[in-house]
């Protein structure tokens, strides 16, 4: 009987991993009338537009927690990991009466355990803006929640260890395993997986966090994931566009290229980008890395238009969400300011923007920038209707 059983559960997971397998185009994304998204359009006042186009960690509503102009991965006045913002207090309410947020982002120092979480997140859920809850949750070395020994998921080793077995499956099942336990904390997106192909060595940022070297590897890997993350309910984003896999430096301290041509890029890096737009990705976040031969310039790829507009909605054709990466990296604040930074990224194409070095700052320059003409409400207007259509869709 046991064995007769086991061949059942062989023949199952043999016709759902060819289901999976065969699913680069599967996405069906729930219908939203066009009209619904338009009629709230118009509801909305200029500030409430504005807040949709930005997505942040808690402190940024914390206005009390005072940050430097030099820019890291964390870095600040004050470190905010050791500040461990875990619930919403009356600062936060009171800057966001006047701040709505299209997103909230949390990192590791904001979950403490299962009830802290669900405390935070329901109070999160009445903000102003009605905010997506968002998460960094890859799996490896880069998850919040399964590397918290307060939570007890299924941890993964490494997306390069998944790539490595050569069974998309595996890839499907991670994305499904890391869905399940978002959806049922209560999170609508995950900022996975890593579309980057690690082919260089050298690379210190990428690395492990990269399916494979190999882009017909790491193709059907990509697409699966973002598969299991769907079935669980919730929106996969892959990142990070056009492709951090080659660089040798981190955009979260500086200055960082890659060296290939489009041509180059379109033999790899664009194979797994290409499989994720194909699938129906409702989310692609840039790179902040340069890209001279290319666009004959060192502008990092989040504020140019040739890579944005060109490249990624004209040639490959994708429509949906382009959400940057933290612009308080130092590839972005060593070479700009704040308002240069929003002002760049907006105009290059870019929908929703991440962290930026400082919210109420960048809020109240690009309400100002609309107020004086230099950039259009309609310019303001197509971003936030791609992130009413997936809010719809999402159901929040």
């Amino acid at each position: 009987m046991k064995k007769i059983m086991h061949w059942v559960l062989a023949a199952i997971l043999t016709i759902i991993g060819t289901m999976v397998l065969t699913s680069y185009t599967s996405y069906d994304a729930p219908v939203v009338p066009t009209d619904e998204v338009e009629a709230q359009l118009q509801r909305m006042t200029l500030r409430e537009k504005v807040g949709q186009l930005f997505f942040v960690r808690p402190e940024y509503l914390d206005t009390t927690i005072h940050y430097d102009q030099v820019s890291s991965v964390d870095s600040s006045a004050v470190d905010i990991r050791e500040i461990k913002l875990q619930s919403v207090n009356a600062t936060m309410l009171s800057v966001n009466e006047k701040y709505p947020v299209g997103g909230i982002i949390l990192y590791a120092h904001n979950i403490e355990d299962e009830a802290q979480l669900a405390a935070f997140i329901s109070q999160i859920r009445v903000l102003n803006g009605s905010p997506l809850l968002c998460i960094d949750e890859e799996g490896g070395r880069v998850a919040r929640i399964s590397n918290n020994p307060n939570f007890q998921v299924e941890k993964f080793d490494s997306i390069s260890a998944i790539g490595a077995t050569g069974d998309p499956l595996n890839a499907y099942h991670c994305g499904n395993t890391i869905g399940t336990y978002l959806k049922k904390y209560g999170f609508d997106i995950d900022f996975a997986p890593v579309a980057d192909v690690n082919t260089n060595p050298e690379n210190i940022i990428i690395g492990a966090r990269a399916f494979s070297d190999d882009p017909e590897v790491a193709a059907p890997m990509v697409v699966n994931y973002l598969q299991g993350l769907k079935d669980a309910g919730v929106t996969g984003c892959i990142k990070h566009f056009p492709g951090h896999g080659d660089t040798k430096a981190d955009t979260h301290f500086g200055y960082a290229q890659s060296l290939k041509t489009w041509e180059q890029m379109k033999g790899c890096e664009m194979i797994t980008f290409k499989a994720g737009i194909q699938w129906g990705v409702q989310l692609i976040m840039t790179a902040h890395i340069a890209t001279p031969n290319i666009t004959g310039s060192h502008t990092p790829a989040t504020m140019s238009p040739l890579i944005l507009q060109d490249k990624l909605r004209g040639e490959l054709g994708y429509q949906n969400i382009i959400i940057t990466d933290a612009m308080k990296m130092g590839a972005i604040t060593q070479q700009y300011t704040n308002a240069e930074a929003v002002m760049g990224t907006l105009l290059a194409g870019a929908d929703v923007m991440v962290n930026p070095q400082n919210f109420v700052e960048a809020f109240d320059f690009l309400v100002k920038a609309v107020q004086d003409g230099r950039i259009t409400e309609q310019r303001i207007d197509q971003s936030v209707r791609r992130v009413l259509k997936l809010k719809k869709q999402i159901g929040r």
